[in-house]
């Protein structure tokens, strides 16, 4: 792959590892719905689609007649297919920095507040008063745990109330620094570190690559 290309791919990759592990050194768990999750995570992988499937199918045709405009175009094109799947996905909370064991206490407290005949079995919730019916999905690798809709019978009412009243409650929690926060940020500076080194002693395969994609 030539320096150009790899940057493009790097660079976005590696913004979400620095964002990831800014995440983990806090000390105060983050609440974000699973749209806006994806949505991070798109922009992410927007440069791995752009030089990746996204230049292997540009349509030639439109190359001929948009020129380099194209790109804007496949990448809008990109960005709907994310927004698509934002919006037919189910109802989702995802929280950073937190274990399920520490969640686990703080969704019980929401749960009785919210509704009284919330009912648990293992780490699914019911809250039939609101119309939700969630499982616990934890990812101890990143320490994060998901607030998974289960069935396809859900209430987004309810969902923005349980979102509101368990963001009130994770702002009065604190919690240990995660220490993989580390491994993050090496990681982001092993792939900055790579495009620059990349760009910086391959110069001849950089200015190729600008020309073939600005030639039109």
């Amino acid at each position: 792959m030539d320096p150009l290309r790899l940057t493009i791919a790097a660079i976005p990759l590696a913004a979400y590892m620095l964002l990831l592990g800014l995440l983990n050194l806090r000390r105060q768990p983050l609440m974000t719905t699973g749209s806006s999750d994806l949505a991070t995570l798109g922009l992410a992988l927007s440069g791995v689609m752009l030089v990746g499937p996204l230049e292997l199918f540009r349509p030639e045709a439109a190359v001929a007649e948009m020129g380099n405009y194209v790109w804007l175009l496949l990448l809008s094109f990109y960005w709907l297919w994310v927004w698509l799947f934002g919006l037919l996905s189910r109802p989702r909370l995802v929280i950073y920095n937190i274990s399920a064991e520490e969640l686990h206490p703080v969704l019980a407290e929401v749960a009785a507040e919210l509704d009284s005949n919330a009912r648990w079995a293992g780490d699914s919730l019911t809250l039939p008063e609101l119309g939700i019916q969630l499982h616990l999905d934890g990812f101890s690798i990143m320490r994060n745990v998901s607030l998974a809709s289960s069935g396809g019978r859900q209430s987004l009412d309810g969902w923005r109330c349980l979102a509101t009243l368990m963001a009130k409650k994770l702002s009065a929690i604190r919690v240990q620094s995660n220490p993989r926060a580390v491994s993050f940020f090496l990681a982001a500076a092993v792939l900055i570190a790579l495009s620059f080194t990349q760009l910086l002693s391959r110069p001849l395969e950089l200015a190729e690559a600008l020309h073939e994609v600005w030639k039109y």
